[in-house]
């Protein structure tokens, strides 16, 4: 279906046609900018213990901000936010807690309750909830019960403290309405949850990026209070946004500070002033305001609202920021029918995206196009800058110009990217990115291929070809899913926009062609078409790390980093001839990487004579394999998604296709041909001049082979889509390498392994972007093969299942992790189900990072919109 033309549409339109801008403002502000690599400035790269969350308060950041439901605008400079307080705290609320990497027993974990329940592409309406305790929040408590955890252990959350047991909090619900491009109506309407009254303070809170303190600028910004108008106001001026105001309604204290380090209290250093970024801390939990009555302009303004809320009670607290002059009441009649005429236009947006049938299902969907949208976030960081250290500031240590990302000088990033995470993981990962882009395409196309085309601009691609893969290591590998996002964005926009961008193809491959050319040169180091990769995005699914020294000084040649250069080469093969079809230059770049392709599939399945693929013809798997230094080899016979990877490389060309392409259908004829007469492996298996063409890295046989172990029940098939780790693993699996014992088990949880810092898990859970391949794959199977190729689902069911079916089910297997079961459960609140059927809870979803590979549990990140926005697709499919 052809996408309606909304009044959100029509913003859109706008915007990307240059009229309006209506993406300069949005949730752009980080959940967590402390704890980052871009903040650290360590000689041993403790990005963690350099800027902790107890800093964070109180010291200014270099490279970003952060806040609560907060936003700002596109390069970060005048932020919005709120900070809260019930009286008991010692601290105000102003940004999310949670554990550090080496204080949660899985790693970092955010420990706090909020969700994303509405936004449209344009920001144009966007709604944010907080659930806030009335009790002092437990900030020890969390970190010294986690830390007396094994790995073992399940993780202390939130809800386990008692905090919420009784009601007693607050839905703290923020909602922005923009009236303009530059007019943005806020309302924060905060409900008490308990059946007593409660005390509540509000300071929906205004501040400034500080520049001054590291390099010049044209002068100091400021905020500083308005005499005229109908609303009380403040006025910022800002060298870099220009002038805007901020309208609000009478607050019972108006407070001014600057955004600077408290160096008294980090560093025990004097101060030059008392008013520095945690004032307000110091300020409103002491109840002493006599230097805040001194303060009447700063780069940090609050209105500051104390408010004893009775039980079941609402207030509801309004303010604008607006680059206009609103002599007159800015919180009329308008300022409330615009709210109610912003949801029904996002109401209509979404129903014009995709008309699902299925009330729940259409609700979990928006859920995951909110979170994804909320993930916007603006992220800054200049190696070579950030190597060397600023003007105004002290030379960082020398170890660091040698240290991380230290190769990386030519990185200079600003941009506003689509987080995997928008707490735990507040940086880009390249292929995360890549999957975000993909959902992002059903709902804003032209911001999905901008950020694509983002990893392959020059101040993010290495002169080498290489795309940085994060923050923590930009030199590691991850899976190089660019070009597969390029042909689904140009999929889902044909589809659902009529548009075919073919530019956004030629662009996105000619840039990739460098990047597939540093994968030849660097990943196939014994040049026979298997490739290493190391770490590639699977975290600990080896028995040891890929990413260190291989055991026995030998090379892993990895059935999944083959995997993806046969995805990768199909991928840019299809791109080329959709570009080859308007285009005849590009004909000879499909006959290319057909070739490469056929050789990589060669490899994988038997080489020649004297070698011998990861084929394992007895137990029909493919196995990663050690190859010595001496010739001799080792498979390391772990039954994973490692193997399965191998199913996702095909692509299936239509008869008319080839015949609109005559010179790629000869070298496709000339291939065959000569490989038949030299006896070389068949990797072409059916193709003749009046049928249509199925290139695949596996075989037909061997296809139903791996299929017949994935859709068991006792190995990958789970009620809620594909295990990472068969079942039979449950067993230990014990390898010798080199007189060193290795092994690995089936933990369908949380990861036991201290691997990767011990917060992923692919051994077994269920993970959205693998099962999204895998069904993606299935297409392609079923679109050459039809009935012919038809298998027992699940296995020992006795039912045979067009592959057809069987896409369809294992959609709504992953469905069922949110939707609701006939007890009212979703699976993924298996931890905590009972609180989830409160009435308050129980529409509220959350997209966690993986799920339990047996009961649907949801496991690790929280809010990973992100690639678990997928499902968004793949209810697009089933409705």
């Amino acid at each position: 279906m052809v996408r309606k033309n909304t009044e959100e549409q029509k913003r859109l339109d706008s915007h990307y046609s240059g009229n309006e801008d209506w993406l300069h403002w949005g949730p752009y502000l980080s959940e967590r900018q402390w704890g980052t690599v871009r903040e650290d400035y360590s000689a041993n790269g403790n990005a963690w213990g350099y800027f902790p969350h107890d800093h964070a308060r109180s010291r200014v950041y270099r490279w970003g901000e952060d806040g609560l439901a907060g936003f700002t605008d596109r390069y970060c400079n005048v932020c919005f936010g709120l900070a809260l307080w019930n009286g008991k705290d010692s601290i105000l609320k102003e940004r999310l807690f949670g554990l550090t990497g080496p204080e949660g027993n899985h790693g970092e974990d955010v420990k706090e309750l909020y969700y994303y329940l509405e936004n449209t592409p344009t920001h144009s309406y966007m709604k944010h909830l907080y659930k806030y305790p009335q009790n002092e929040y437990p900030y020890g408590d969390l970190v010294t019960k986690n830390q007396s955890r094994s790995r073992k252990d399940d993780e202390y959350e939130i809800l386990d403290t008692g905090l919420f047991d009784n009601n007693e909090y607050f839905d703290v619900v923020t909602e922005y309405a923009k009236a303009g491009p530059d007019d943005i109506c806020i309302k924060i309407s905060v409900t008490n949850r308990n059946a007593k009254a409660a005390e509540l303070h509000v300071l929906p809170t205004l501040w400034i990026r500080n520049f001054w303190s590291i390099r010049d600028m044209p002068f100091k910004p400021s905020i500083m209070k308005n005499k005229n108008g109908k609303s009380p106001s403040v006025h910022i001026k800002h060298p870099y946004t220009g002038d805007y105001n901020l309208y609000f309604e009478k607050p019972d204290h108006q407070l001014f500070t600057e955004n600077e380090t408290n160096d008294e209290r980090l560093y025990l250093q004097t101060n030059d002033h008392p008013y520095k970024k945690d004032f307000f801390h110091k300020t409103v939990v002491n109840n002493d305001y006599s230097l805040a009555k001194k303060k009447q302009e700063g780069t940090k303004f609050a209105p500051h609202y104390e408010r004893n809320v009775k039980a079941g009670e609402t207030v509801v607290f309004k303010l604008r920021l607006t680059n206009a002059d609103l002599k007159d009441d800015a919180f009329g009649l308008e300022f409330d029918s615009l709210f109610e005429k912003r949801v029904q236009e996002c109401l209509d947006f979404y129903e014009g995206v995709n008309q699902v049938k299925d009330e729940e299902a259409k609700e979990i969907q928006r859920q995951a196009f909110a979170g994804l949208l909320w993930s916007k976030q603006y992220y800054n960081y200049e190696v070579e800058q950030w190597l060397k250290g600023d003007p105004k500031v002290s030379t960082p240590p020398q170890e660091r110009y040698h240290g991380r990302n230290s190769n990386w000088k030519t990185l200079r990033n600003h941009d506003i990217h689509l987080m995997p995470d928008s707490w735990e993981y507040p940086w880009y990962a390249a292929w995360d990115s890549a999957f975000h882009c993909i959902t992002m395409a059903y709902i804003d196309p032209e911001f999905a291929k901008k950020q694509l085309l983002l990893f392959t601009k020059e101040w993010y691609m290495a002169p080498n070809g290489q795309i940085p893969a994060y923050e923590w290591n930009f030199s590691d590998v991850n899976p190089p899913t660019q070009a597969f996002a390029a042909l689904q964005i140009y999929k889902i926009e044909r589809d659902t926009a009529g548009k075919e961008d073919i530019d956004f193809l030629k662009r996105m491959f000619n840039k990739l062609s460098l990047n597939f050319n540093w994968w030849v040169n660097q990943e196939d180091r014994r040049q026979n078409n298997v490739f290493q990769g190391g770490f590639l995005g699977l975290d600990n699914i080896g028995v040891f790390d890929r990413s260190s020294g291989i055991p026995g000084n030998a090379t892993l040649e990895q059935v999944d980093g083959t995997s993806w250069m046969a995805l990768y080469c199909l991928n840019m093969l299809e791109i080329s001839i959709k570009i080859a079809l308007v285009d005849p230059s590009y004909e000879d770049m499909a006959t290319k990487f057909f070739g490469h392709f056929i050789f990589i599939a060669e490899a994988l399945n038997k080489l020649n004579e004297d070698y011998e693929g990861t084929w394992d013809e007895e137990e029909g798997f493919f196995y990663d394999k050690l190859v010595f230094e001496d010739g001799s080899f080792q498979p390391i016979k772990v039954r994973s998604i490692v193997g399965i990877m191998s199913l996702i490389a095909v692509l299936h060309i239509k008869r008319e296709t080839l015949d609109r392409l005559p010179n790629f259908k000869y070298s496709v004829n000339w291939f065959r041909k000569y490989r038949m007469a030299n006896l070389k492996y068949m990797v072409i298996q059916e193709f003749s001049d009046d049928s249509d063409l199925l290139l695949a890295l596996v075989p037909k046989e061997r296809v139903e082979i791996m299929l017949s172990a994935v859709f068991d029940e006792k190995e990958f098939l789970s009620e809620h889509g594909l295990r990472s780790l068969s079942k039979i693993h449950e067993k230990t699996y014990k390898i010798d390498i080199d007189g060193s014992n290795y092994e690995i088990k089936y933990e369908p949880a949380e990861s036991e392994s201290s691997m990767f810092g011990g917060n992923s898990n692919w051994r077994g859970p269920v993970w959205m972007p693998f099962n999204y391949l895998f069904v993606t794959a299935i297409k392609e199977f079923r679109d050459y093969y039809g009935k012919d190729l038809e298998v027992e689902y699940p296995k020992g069911s006795g039912e045979i299942l067009s592959l057809n079916d069987i896409r369809n089910d294992l959609m709504k297997r992953l469905l069922t992790l949110f939707h609701t079961d006939e007890n009212g459960d979703r699976p993924i609140n298996a931890q905590h189900k009972e609180i989830y059927k409160d009435p308050h809870f129980k529409d509220l979803v959350l997209f966690y990072e993986y799920f339990h590979g047996d009961t649907g549990r949801g496991v690790g990140a929280s809010h990973q919109t992100g690639w678990t926005a997928l499902i968004a697709n793949m209810i697009h499919e089933i409705y």
